[in-house]
């Protein structure tokens, strides 16, 4: 059902990154330069004035400081000018796509891509799948949700996975780079999941195809950008898997859980009904073997309050994003699997028990306040 969690297991294939070569020195090479010459070059005034070697020092050390100072503010300048302009390149580049987004709106995996699209001010379409014909995507020979077909121009791309479309469409907003030539950089690749089914599975996932300016730029380095693959990969290995358990966790929770889905789905009447009652019976036994299957305690709060504990924690105090003044995809991943609950019993738990609510309504703001693509 569309709020059960779908198994998709952690990557494994080996990554197969276009990364460039160059790097980011700390200031530019003439500055270098200049700061050397300042500091110990010999010239005339300097072997006119040996008798005085300590003011000579004194004044040498002024002046390579000053132009230190200068250098390094002309940079961080520099820098913030490089962000606002990354920015408007990315104003510009969203306004020439056109997304359709094919999704249940009640999928932990399709709210994560919706918050992705709405906090980068992306605008698309939503198409609603009924769960049980999903005629909407018979065009598609991949079967799941979330799907999102490109627009751009006259060419057309269709973008699988809820973490291959974030990190494709993110690797686009900041290189430029042609989309097509992006998804080749995610290949899928058939797997057998711990039950013995066979999955598609996409490499790279989580990693952004960018060169070594483009991430500088973006992370700052490589520890935050690492930091933000591993908990975008939580999400969706641990955290998601989570939501079944606690939305079904009675049958009374169960039923409000479908009154829910049916209620923001797409279903004919009769489906409707059926759906509601026999969905919610099914999955309250379903959420006992997913509850066995991925090892929770005996109250599964415990290991939602956990969870989000955990993720408070790995933000920290001092900042108040995991990506710092603004989310990141880790946020952004976490919030949207969180959103599914809005509304049930499990969420309320969830902000009462927790830490969570004032990160959590954080990311609510920053999305509420993206501005518009133009």
């Amino acid at each position: 059902m569309a709020l059960a969690a779908r198994v998709l297991g952690p990557g494994r294939c080996a990554l197969a990154c276009r990364l460039g070569g160059r790097s980011r020195p700390l200031l530019p090479a003439q500055s270098r330069a200049d700061f050397a010459g300042a500091a110990g070059g010999s010239g005339p005034a300097i072997s006119a004035r040996k008798g005085s070697p300590r003011l000579l020092g004194a004044a040498a050390l002024a002046l390579g400081g000053a132009l230190g100072l200068y250098h390094t503010a002309r940079w961080h300048l520099r820098a913030q000018d490089l962000r606002a302009e990354l920015s408007a390149a990315q104003l510009s580049l969203s306004s020439r796509l056109q997304l359709t987004l094919y999704q249940y709106k009640t999928c932990p995996f399709c709210s994560k891509v919706r918050a992705f699209l709405d906090f980068h001010a992306l605008p698309y379409q939503v198409v609603e799948v009924n769960p049980v014909r999903r005629a909407e995507i018979k065009f598609s020979s991949y079967r799941k949700v979330p799907i999102v077909v490109v627009q751009e121009g006259d060419s057309s791309q269709q973008l699988n996975d809820s973490s291959v479309i974030i990190s494709a469409l993110k690797t686009y907003l900041v290189s430029g780079q042609p989309l097509e030539e992006i998804i080749t950089y995610y290949p899928p690749m058939k797997a057998m999941n711990d039950q013995g089914k066979e999955v598609t599975e996409f490499c790279n996932k989580y990693w952004l195809m960018l060169d070594e300016k483009e991430a500088q730029q973006m992370y700052g380095g490589k520890e935050a950008r690492t930091e933000e693959m591993k908990w975008r990969q939580w999400a969706d290995d641990w955290l998601v898997h989570l939501i079944s358990p606690n939305v079904y966790r009675t049958p009374a929770e169960a039923l409000a859980s479908f009154d829910y889905i049916v209620r923001e789905g797409k279903f004919g009447a009769v489906e409707g009904t059926m759906a509601k009652y026999m969905g919610a019976a099914a999955m309250y036994l379903i959420s006992k073997r997913l509850k066995s299957r991925h090892h929770l305690q005996d109250d599964v709060r415990e290991d939602l309050y956990e969870a989000a504990n955990k993720w408070v924690a790995a933000v920290g105090k001092d900042r108040p994003f995991m990506g710092g003044q603004k989310p990141n995809l880790a946020d952004l991943a976490v919030y949207g699997v969180l959103r599914v609950m809005e509304g049930l019993e499990a969420f309320e738990d969830l902000m009462r028990h927790t830490h969570i609510q004032p990160w959590y309504l954080r990311v609510e703001r920053a999305i509420a306040e993206a501005p518009p693509a133009h």
